[in-house]
């Protein structure tokens, strides 16, 4: 399990813990930025998505949009929710292309029934295990929060809710919980034995169950080098588009290309693309 110290929930309210500090961290370091999509990529791995066609998912505690791009480099369209209105005006600074919601997921998720293809969400369920004030019971709002998730998804699409738990009994409350709304499936747990690489993913069923899908572990290092081989002509791409100016005529191109390619409506390119306007009197 995480470790008990330097634990972001024992330190208050999550709309309080990810200020404009925090979400800047989110923005500019590296680091943070690699990791966060390096667990989206587990997650939609894990959610087993129809190849060739696009999804509409949900991103529960979206923060500042890492993982919807990601999401919208795969080709998939989102829709966000976050807690933390620093974390939101992140990721509109960064012109997300997913909708973005402020909401608290403990209160349920304000969404239809059956809008959703799928569900992801990076290291956010366990904040719900925590009361910040009086009224919060962790059992009641996770229950909240996951029967509303149940309705939300179309019979038969899958949640993968990657955590942080604090020990056993947190993640059997979560667990339980998820149970008692409807869900089947259970915990896939990547490099059991890796002290800093570990990560549990919560992999929720809305339909029959199915079998688990199996976690990561170290005899697979070799396996992901070769992995890498074949998909390392993505990181180019990856590294281009940040180092693209945000609103020049490269980026504006660019842009319009990945939604061509997600098979959205896009005027032709002209002389005009992304040329600056000068300013009216």
């Amino acid at each position: 399990m995480a470790s008990r110290s330097r634990r972001p929930e024992h330190s208050g309210p999550p709309e309080l813990f990810y200020d404009q500090n925090e979400a800047r961290k989110y923005v500019r370091n590296s680091r943070m930025i690699d990791i966060q999509t390096k667990m989206t990529e587990r997650a939609l791995e894990l959610l087993c998505l129809p190849e060739g066609q696009p999804s509409f998912l949900l991103d529960i505690g979206c923060g500042s949009g890492l993982s919807g791009d990601y999401i919208s480099e795969e080709g998939h369209y989102w829709v966000g929710i976050d807690i933390s209105p620093a974390m939101l005006d992140a990721a509109l600074d960064r012109d997300t292309e997913g909708d973005l919601l402020l909401g608290d997921m403990g209160q349920g998720i304000p969404f239809r029934p059956g809008s959703f293809d799928g569900c992801i969400s990076i290291s956010a369920v366990q904040w719900l295990c925590n009361a910040n004030k009086k009224s919060d019971v962790p059992a009641r709002r996770l229950y909240c929060f996951f029967s509303s998730l149940y309705s939300a998804l179309v019979h038969g699409a899958r949640a993968v809710l990657q955590l942080y738990p604090e020990n056993s009994e947190q993640l059997e409350l979560i667990t339980t919980q998820a149970t008692r709304a409807g869900f089947t499936g259970g915990v896939v747990v990547d490099f059991p034995n890796s002290a800093k690489a570990k990560k549990f993913y919560l992999c929720l069923f809305s339909g029959p169950s199915t079998s688990l899908p199996k976690g990561l572990t170290e005899s697979q290092d070799a396996d992901q080098a070769t992995e890498l081989t074949f998909t390392s002509e993505r990181a180019p791409h990856k590294k281009a588009r940040r180092d693209l100016v945000k609103k020049s005529r490269e980026w504006v191109l660019e842009k319009k290309e990945r939604r061509r390619r997600q098979g959205k409506e896009v005027r032709p390119d002209t002389q005009y693309t992304g040329r600056k306007r000068k300013p009216r009197f």
